[in-house]
């Protein structure tokens, strides 16, 4: 395995942690929150994040190697949901310039770059 290759197996084994973890973080909001349209935001969010990083998991896999360790810790989110949600957005602006830049990766980077602007958006706006 080259350097270049152990250093995208590092960041993008925190990129998957941090998001497959946000899907069960979301999971939390949605069951706490007493806003409909929030929660529902919410649901919307968990079902759909976790296959996103999945396609971005295996799809870094078939292009460099298994992600082999991934980090320990599971951080529970306290704050509300749409800083956490605008949090992981500027988590995903920041690590895409650790991860690859196959073009193919790049793309699954910006699906979920995507579902979190959508996520934002529906959490600001629609009450």
């Amino acid at each position: 395995m080259s350097k270049k290759s152990d250093t995208y197996q590092k960041a993008a084994a925190n990129f998957v942690a941090t998001l497959f973890h946000s899907g069960t973080n979301a999971h939390f909001l949605h069951l706490q929150s007493k806003s409909y349209s929030e929660h529902k935001t919410l649901q919307k969010y968990y079902e759909d994040i976790v296959d996103l990083v999945d396609a971005f998991a295996e799809a870094f896999q078939g292009r460099y190697d298994v992600i082999e360790s991934y980090p320990n810790g599971f951080h529970i989110v306290r704050s509300a949901p749409l800083q956490y949600i605008e949090t992981l957005g500027e988590y995903v602006d920041k690590i895409r310039e650790a991860l690859p830049k196959d073009s193919e990766l790049q793309q699954l980077v910006d699906n979920i770059s995507e579902l979190l602007d959508t996520t934002a958006y529906k959490l600001r706006n629609l009450k």
